[in-house]
């Protein structure tokens, strides 16, 4: 009961903020009909259920089983057995992703099939590779440098209005199912080294999880030409409350199928893997399966409330304000949202809880949260001024990703795991089913093109926390030595005073 109030009081405190924001832009400046704000107030409630379960379950069954099996793998002493599993795991759980089901349908002109499995061979392939940094104590900033060159390079001979989407998918990839799991599971891999590197070897694989589904599409669309073609999707509106609630009773079944579907992989690996290794007794097994029916159940209905209360709200949103000529109004509120929508991500709450863990207290749930707000706000921002302006994504990225590089090489190893783990973590289903909903809204008030203007906000969230992140590292490194200094100082003058005695009592 405790957890449960805990989890319940966490969710309220990450969803209302958002709630409330847009319940005032609804009587002000952006009127919504009765009915769509019925099903955003009806998503919310769903929203703070789902979050609360989702948290517990996750605790619960998520991390216990990718830490048991980042323990087990890293204990082969083959090399090949690890590295299979690592892609087949990251493989299978990537086609499940709901995230990625949600970019596949907005991408037209690639079969969903054929994205989904690129995007999943470049996931499991990555986290193979996640797997060697770990046992070989590979830097996480040279591989970062050298695979963030290689997009680079892959993407001048991209379609240009394709380089948006695949950037995207490197933060859709990594969604509520995807990062705790792999989060526990390098934290498992790096638990059995007793050096003093392996608490920063334990962040970094939702980070080079993320470049894969990038240099995969990027890839992809080279070899596979495709169109410029874009849906607009419709936004129906519901008389009676009676409607709205009757939508969601409708729709509640059809993210059961998929959430299921995601699960199965999930739930396959863990019996296998109890089955193989016996690695948990009976009342951890309980635990788990417990944990497991609490995540699928929380997530169910997060995802019904996120698609099906927000992503409408989003779109009509940012339509009416791009058409009433408050255009420019859409940084400002685009800024504001991103601020809160972060802490609204179920696996930001993962994120956090995990840092504090492994950093002793020395990194805050508090100050991660701040730094992450900041960033994701500063990004919307961004991604609604080039909504606005039609301004290219490429200087953006380039800007983006060469800061946080070289930022790489001045903050300690730790910030860096966690910044570019926080990227892929902050861009999640909220982000996809209300901040891209927004984006596509006011781009399609403005006649612009959704595919190179409206897409790549999921992208510019997973850039800026990286700088943000970094930086507070930067500030937490000066602060350190500033006092290390003061210490030096203090101790000097503490030498000098006994010396002083010292001599006195010769003299005397």
């Amino acid at each position: 009961m405790k957890l449960l109030k805990g989890a319940m009081n966490e969710s309220i405190s990450s969803v209302l903020p958002i709630a409330a924001i847009v319940v005032l832009l609804s009587i002000s400046i952006s009127p919504l009909d009765a009915g769509i704000l019925v099903l955003f107030i009806f998503g919310t409630l769903l929203l703070l259920a789902g979050m609360s379960l989702f948290t517990i379950g996750s605790e619960m069954s998520m991390q216990p089983l990718g830490e048991g099996i980042g323990v087990q793998i890293n204990k082969s002493k083959s090399i090949i057995i690890p590295l299979v599993v690592c892609f087949v795991l990251g493989a299978l759980i990537t086609i499940a992703e709901p995230d990625l089901q949600v970019l596949a349908e907005q991408v037209p002109s690639i079969p969903n099939l054929v994205l989904i499995l690129s995007v999943a061979v470049g996931v499991g392939i990555f986290l193979a590779l996640s797997m060697i940094r770990t046992r070989k104590g590979i830097p996480l900033s040279k591989m970062l440098l050298g695979f963030y060159i290689l997009a680079g390079i892959l993407a001048i001979f991209a379609p240009s209005d394709f380089i948006p989407t695949a950037f995207d998918s490197g933060g859709v990839t990594t969604g509520p199912i995807t990062v705790p799991f792999i989060m526990a599971l390098g934290a498992g891999m790096a638990s059995i080294r007793s050096d003093r590197h392996s608490g920063e070897d334990s962040f970094g694989l939702v980070a080079l999880c993320s470049i894969g589904p990038i240099l995969s599409v990027l890839f992809l669309s080279i070899c596979f030409s495709p169109t410029s073609e874009t849906t607009q999707s419709v936004v129906y509106n519901y008389i009676t409350t009676m409607d709205a609630f009757m939508h969601f009773v409708y729709e509640l079944p059809v993210y059961a199928h998929e959430v299921s579907t995601a699960f199965l992989p999930i739930v396959g690996v863990f019996i296998l893997f109890q089955l193989i290794f016996r690695r948990f007794k009976k009342h951890q097994v309980l635990k788990i399966s417990v944990g497991l029916i609490y995540t699928f159940v929380g997530l169910v209905l997060f995802l019904t409330g996120a698609n099906v209360g927000f992503m409408p709200a989003g779109k009509l949103i940012a339509g009416t304000i791009a058409t009433n000529g408050n255009k420019y109004m859409l940084v400002i509120i685009g800024m504001l949202m991103g601020y809160f929508v972060v802490s609204a991500e179920p696996a930001v709450h993962t994120l956090k809880k995990q840092v504090e863990e492994i950093t002793n207290g020395a990194i805050t749930q508090k100050a991660i949260g701040l730094a992450l707000s900041i960033g994701v706000g500063v990004s919307v921002g961004l991604a609604m001024l080039r909504v606005v302006t039609q301004i290219p994504i490429y200087p953006f990225l380039i800007v983006g990703y060469v800061i946080s590089l070289a930022i790489t090489f001045f903050v300690p190893p730790l910030y860096t795991g966690i910044a570019f783990d926080s990227g892929g973590v902050a861009s999640g289903p909220m982000t996809t089913t209300f901040m891209l909903p927004f984006a596509v809204g006011a781009c399609e008030a403005l006649d612009g093109n959704v595919l190179t203007d409206a897409f790549g906000l999921v992208a510019m969230v997973a850039m800026t926390p990286l700088i943000t992140i970094q930086v507070m590292g930067l500030y937490s490194n000066v602060k350190r030595k500033r006092m290390l200094s003061k210490v030096h100082y203090e101790l000097s003058l503490i030498e000098d005073d006994i010396l002083y005695y010292d001599d006195e009592e010769e003299i005397a």
